[in-house]
C-alpha cells in the first residue's frame, strides 16, 4: 500500500517557508532538546545528560511554560529556520534538524504515523528517563549524569533516512 503524500507539507520545502502551525507541528514532543547539555570548553564537544530543564514536565515530556520559556530560562535557545540544521546539541532524531538537511521524517514521527504515542514506542521520548530537573542538582551532580542515549537513534527507531526532494 502506498502512503498518501499530499498531506506531507514538510517534503521539498525549506523551514523558512513553513507557517507557524506547520513549524510547531514538526516537534515530535520527545523532550530530548529539553535535557541539560554540557559543552567541553576545550573541544567544543556537546554531552547530553539525563537531567531535564527546570521547565520540563517529566509526565508529558513537554515544556511546562512553552510560551514564556525564553524569559524564564535564559539559556533556552529558540530554534529558527536558520539555526535548526547547524545546532550540534539537537538530537539526531529532531524533525527540525532532519527537514533542514533535506531529509524526510521517520515513520515513528506523529505527522507520519498519525499517533503521538509512536514517539514513545520508538524509544525517542524522554518519558521515564529523566533522573532529575536541573534545579534539584549541583553542577557537579549534573556532570555525573552525562549519558549517551539522547544523542543516538534508538534501535527501535532506526531506519535509513530518506532524502526529500526540495522545490526550487
Amino acid at each position: 500500500m502506498t502512503k498518501d503524500t499530499s498531506q506531507k507539507f514538510w517534503r521539498g520545502r525549506k523551514l523558512a517557508d513553513f507557517s507557524k502551525s506547520e513549524w510547531e507541528s514538526l516537534c515530535d514532543g520527545c523532550g530530548r532538546c529539553c535535557l541539560v547539555k554540557l559543552e567541553d570548553e576545550d573541544t567544543g564537544e556537546v554531552h547530553f545528560t539525563d537531567v531535564g530543564c527546570r521547565l520540563l514536565d517529566v509526565k508529558t515530556a513537554r515544556c511546562a511554560d512553552y510560551g514564556h520559556r525564553s524569559r524564564r530560562v535564559k539559556d533556552c535557545l529558540r530554534l529558527t529556520a536558520d539555526n535548526a540544521g547547524n545546532l550540534a546539541w539537537l538530537p539526531p532524531t529532531c524533525a527540525y534538524r532532519l527537514v533542514a538537511r533535506g531529509e524526510d521524517l521517520p515513520d515513528w514521527h506523529p505527522l507520519v504515523s498519525g499517533r503521538r504515542e509512536s514517539v514513545i514506542d520508538a524509544g525517542i521520548s524522554v518519558l521515564g528517563r529523566v533522573s532529575a530537573l536541573e534545579d534539584e542538582l549541583s553542577v557537579d551532580e549534573i556532570i555525573d549524569r552525562i549519558v549517551a542515549w539522547p544523542g543516538k537513534v534508538p534501535q527501535a527507531a532506526k531506519k535509513a533516512p530518506r532524502k526529500a526532494s526540495r522545490k526550487k
